[in-house]
């Protein structure tokens, strides 16, 4: 997962230094580049295309395409680590959908840490002025459906490859992508084109990793991981991009990791506690 959350951070400066482009066009080329990795790797290895649970890749493309729009639509209207911070208020969401539809358990003391990275988000939105409603509609809505994404991997499991389920994902992307940037292509110029596919190259190493991490650890552990993605998004961007943050942005963004890191401290003693009584 910080393999991950290292390689989505280079991505999200990347997109955001793409602005300019229509963001379905981003979301086209972020997936053609990385389908230049995983169909080559699933035909050297003999991988089938189609996968066992072909209903929930398909239902885990669509929607995981819908979380990449929303968040780089966000990236637009805020600065980086505001909307990596306020996206990443998935763990509350995916700890919802678990409970629901995975019947996983959560503890009290879990409320209460989800409850804390809540207050980071009223804090952003209460005092960074780089924060608009469109930009935060779009970044939460987006953890919505993120949360939404851990549900389907956790319920596909081991039954598929983690690259069958990164390829349903990146060829769904491209089609829709593909599909929406017709009437608003720009064609890219010299060093544009390596920029835009180079998004394919860090998407398809962050989404490697991150599916594999869901797969072999549980949705309220593995999920929280990502939070690293903020802190290296923010330091790029700070010293690329020259962005800057306020003190209370920082403390609300603060709030967020921390709480989002006593969740993984809680979930872990959880765990813990439970091989314990087994043994």
């Amino acid at each position: 997962m910080s393999i991950s959350a290292l390689a989505f951070a280079l991505l999200n400066v990347f997109v955001k230094k793409l602005g300019y482009f229509n963001v379905y066009q981003i979301v086209f080329f972020r997936s053609i580049g990385t389908l230049f990795f995983t169909i080559p790797f699933l035909i050297k290895n003999k991988i089938s295309f189609l996968g066992n649970k072909k209903l929930l890749l398909i239902s885990r493309g669509i929607v995981g395409c819908i979380a990449m729009t929303l968040f780089f639509m966000s990236i637009k209207h805020l600065s980086m680590g505001t909307a990596v911070s306020i996206r990443y208020i998935s763990p509350i969401f995916a700890a919802v959908f678990a409970l629901f539809l995975l019947k996983e358990k959560i503890k009290h003391l879990q409320w209460l840490c989800f409850g804390v990275a809540f207050i980071g988000v009223v804090i952003l939105k209460g005092f960074d002025n780089q924060i608009n409603n469109i930009g935060l509609v779009y970044a939460i809505i987006s953890a919505v459906f993120t949360g939404l994404v851990y549900i389907f991997i956790r319920k596909i499991g081991a039954k598929d490859h983690p690259i069958v389920i990164v390829n349903y994902f990146m060829i769904i992307s491209a089609i829709i992508g593909g599909v929406l940037c017709i009437n608003h292509w720009t064609s890219p110029k010299g060093l544009e084109w390596l920029l835009l596919l180079s998004l394919g190259v860090y998407g398809y190493f962050g989404q490697l990793y991150m599916t594999k991490a869901l797969q072999t650890g549980e949705i309220n552990l593995v999920a929280p991981l990502k939070y690293i993605e903020v802190i290296f998004t923010m330091l790029i961007g700070a010293i690329w991009l020259q962005e800057t943050y306020s003190l209370l942005s920082i403390f609300g963004i603060f709030l967020i990791i921390t709480g989002l890191v006593l969740n993984v401290l809680v979930k872990q003693s959880k765990v813990f506690s439970t091989k314990k009584e087994l043994k």
